[in-house]
């Protein structure tokens, strides 16, 4: 089975309703390219609020049945026949979660992924916000195959991707918003942050696609740079199309989920794993489990 995916970065605003106007164009783009499988980035309807700590942030938090993104989504996949996941920032009664809602490309929800792994930093202070997610790993059984997606920094964690690849994905997916460090400007990071999804396609041989924020956001006391560089990369962990670090950028690639599952069993990494023999890696210190 071949399919077009598509990834693609934008800068954001606090004007919502221009920041989906920007996303639809981005997003109609892709699917007159041919795209069947179109990735926005992490939490595109606002700015990245998380580089402050600020309790009114925590209002911007809505229920998925009444999230005006999903909504869109929702329409806009339907209309054109493609899936569409969308990154929000959800509330479910008390609890907040950083979320992902699997939209098919019939409109209907699929259902959805609550980030794992929650970041604490300077200027990236997710967990003064979020709940660590509660849904485990999921892949979703989408009109253009198998499709698992992880959030941004649940990308630096190989147990993620693998869990992914033993359900049977065929393709991951990165929402991601990341960047320079607090009030500077330089990138460091960007080619780590490329490098370790190369990684999870190469050892999973499962294509990964990723799609990063530019711009610069300025908080109250903190400023990220974003770096953008959203990418598509093959079974083989191969970059085949990256975008620029600044400009808004939509890139299309058709992948071939037959060739990288030949691929994949003709390499027997899965027949040969030996899951009893990585009981340490249960512990947080690398011992025995203690249960």
């Amino acid at each position: 089975m071949k399919i077009k995916v598509a990834a693609t970065q934008m800068a954001c605003s606090w004007d919502r309703a221009a920041n989906l106007t920007r996303a639809e164009e981005m997003v109609r783009e892709a699917a007159a390219q041919g795209a069947q499988v179109v990735l926005l980035q992490e939490l595109f309807e606002t700015p990245y609020f998380c580089v402050d700590e600020k309790y009114e942030f925590l209002e911007l938090a809505t229920p998925i049945s009444k999230n005006p993104a999903v909504q869109w989504g929702r329409s806009l996949a339907a209309e054109l026949g493609i899936v569409l996941p969308i990154s929000i920032f959800e509330r479910a009664n008390n609890a907040l979660f950083n979320s992902v809602v699997m939209i098919d490309a019939d409109g209907s929800i699929l259902g959805t992924y609550r980030k794992t792994h929650i970041p604490d930093g300077p200027g990236y202070s997710e967990k003064f916000y979020f709940n660590p997610g509660d849904t485990g790993f999921r892949v979703f059984d989408t009109r253009f195959g198998r499709i698992g997606t992880l959030i941004c920094w649940d990308q630096w964690f190989p147990e993620a991707a693998r869990i992914m690849a033993l359900q049977g994905a065929d393709l991951i997916l990165y929402p991601t918003a990341i960047g320079s460090s607090p009030n500077r400007t330089d990138t460091h990071a960007l080619a780590h942050w490329q490098t370790v999804m190369q990684g999870h396609a190469a050892a999973n041989i499962i294509p990964v696609v990723a799609s990063n924020r530019i711009g610069s956001e300025q908080g109250e006391t903190n400023g990220l740079r974003f770096f953008g560089s959203s990418f598509i990369c093959d079974h083989k962990g191969q970059l085949v199309q990256t975008a620029s670090e600044d400009i808004s950028e939509v890139l299309v690639q058709e992948i071939d989920f037959g060739a990288a599952t030949k691929y994949r069993l003709g390499w027997n990494l899965f027949r040969d794993r030996r899951p009893s023999t990585y009981r340490k890696i249960l512990s947080l210190e690398g011992t025995e489990p203690k249960n």
